[in-house]
């Protein structure tokens, strides 16, 4: 065996490595956590957007998320299944439709809270609070350097694919 080639370091050596591994980690660990809930990832981040923001309509929706329409249609045909949202004529736009949450999604949105806190005390179990803090600001920074829409999972939009 030969010495290591210094112009190919180990990939536990690399943060962007690290970050890819951790952040695929992160989000299959987070889709086990939300399983029983009955959603996803991808449900919880329209959830979110819905609590902050109900009642915009399905192109409202799809622009602020940087969702296709097609699926933009498919998530919200989703969550009317699990009757967590509903459809409703846009009340000013006879041709929209907004779209709201229903009282079980409150209750899901609590329960699913309660997961991302689970997922941060195993995340973090070994970083004390202080580094977590610098850490948690240098991921702000990077993300934002790097154009990524605050509270907007890249998973969810497709950001380098054209939206709406």
């Amino acid at each position: 065996m030969t010495d290591a080639d210094p112009r190919f370091p180990p990939l536990s050596d690399q943060p962007g490595f690290l970050l890819g591994q951790f952040g695929s980690y992160t989000g299959g660990r987070f889709g086990e956590l939300l399983a029983p809930l009955g959603i996803s990832p991808r449900h919880f981040g329209m959830l979110r957007m819905l609590r902050e923001h109900d009642g915009q309509t399905q192109q409202q929706l799809c622009e602020t998320l940087g969702i296709h329409r097609n699926v933009m249609v498919g998530l919200v045909d989703e969550l009317e299944k699990r009757q967590l949202v509903e459809r409703r004529r846009h009340p000013t736009d006879r041709r929209a439709h907004a779209v709201y949450l229903l009282p079980a999604a409150h209750d899901v949105l609590v329960r699913a809270q309660q997961a991302v806190t689970v997922l941060d005390g195993e995340l973090f179990a070994d970083i004390d609070p202080e580094e977590r803090a610098t850490l948690l600001r240098l991921l702000q920074r990077m993300a934002a350097s790097n154009g990524l829409r605050p509270g907007i999972h890249p998973g969810l939009t497709h950001e380098r694919m054209r939206p709406c």
